[in-house]
């Protein structure tokens, strides 16, 4: 009996302790989070854009990666899927595959791509993780490792439908956003082959404008056909805490990658506001 005793004046107790906290006013909370490794670099590596091409357009951003890590600079790789990811979401699509399922297998490809640039960088202290493994992070930055791991984020089979498309909305670029926000950093850098956002995509039209430096509500009110990374990004940007600048850089030219990673602002600029 008086064990039941116990049990019910508890179950009083917290009853009553929740229904006190529930009376906190909102304005009384403090939400200040903590930017968990804000001096790392988080840089994308672009799947179509860079490593489709293969050994002439990699090997150059690897070594100025590993001279950057050589400086002090702390650097996670993570990789898109290209063109091989394309594929897979047209056949799924055609098929008829919920997004949910499209998702969970374009996610292969980047991890492919993923693991063959760590294999590249092991002699450097490339090491390959999983989503699971993001909280080690610390302990690899501290042994002198480059985590390398796919862009997209773990969603899968619970990623949300976009209207009128099958195409998951979250695929590595947002990864790469989502992951600099986690971590504190102001600036997630995207290595694409080209010198950063234009008015146009350059490769169709020729007298595209290059755009140094714009904003995320500017860049959406201007309604561009092409804005080298992923839409959702831009939508995310204003809500961000931490990461609060995309940089687009040119890979295939050389030294754009060490600036990058220095702070200089090489490519294109776009901030949240």
């Amino acid at each position: 009996m008086s064990d039941g005793g116990t049990t019910a004046g508890s179950g009083a107790e917290g009853r009553s302790g929740s229904i006190e906290r529930r009376e906190i006013p909102v304005s009384a909370v403090d939400y200040s989070p903590v930017a968990v490794m804000p001096d790392v670099k988080v840089v994308k590596i672009g799947g179509q854009s860079i490593l489709d091409r293969g050994r002439a357009a990699l090997f150059p951003i690897l070594d100025e990666i590993v001279a950057a890590r050589k400086l002090g600079i702390q650097v996670v790789i993570l990789t898109g899927g290209g063109t091989r990811a394309r594929h897979i979401y047209s056949i799924a699509s055609e098929l008829e595959m919920p997004t949910g399922i499209v998702a969970t297998l374009g996610k292969y490809i980047p991890m492919q791509n993923a693991r063959m640039v760590q294999m590249l960088l092991a002699k450097h202290g490339g090491i390959y993780i999983l989503p699971d493994d993001f909280e080690k992070l610390p302990l690899y930055m501290q042994l002198g490792c480059i985590p390398v791991m796919s862009g997209m984020p773990p969603f899968g089979y619970w990623e949300k439908r976009d209207e009128n498309s099958r195409i998951p909305p979250h695929r590595t670029d947002a990864g790469v956003f989502l992951s600099a926000e986690f971590l504190g950093s102001r600036r997630a850098i995207f290595i694409k082959d080209e010198d950063g956002l234009y008015t146009d995509d350059p490769k169709k039209d020729p007298g595209a404008q290059h755009i140094a430096r714009i904003t995320s509500s500017e860049l959406v009110a201007r309604g561009l056909p092409d804005v080298v990374v992923e839409r959702k990004v831009i939508e995310y940007m204003p809500r961000a805490q931490w990461c609060k600048e995309l940089q687009i850089i040119n890979g295939l030219k050389p030294g754009n990658v060490l600036a990058a990673l220095q702070g200089q602002d090489v490519g294109t600029i776009i901030s949240a506001g």
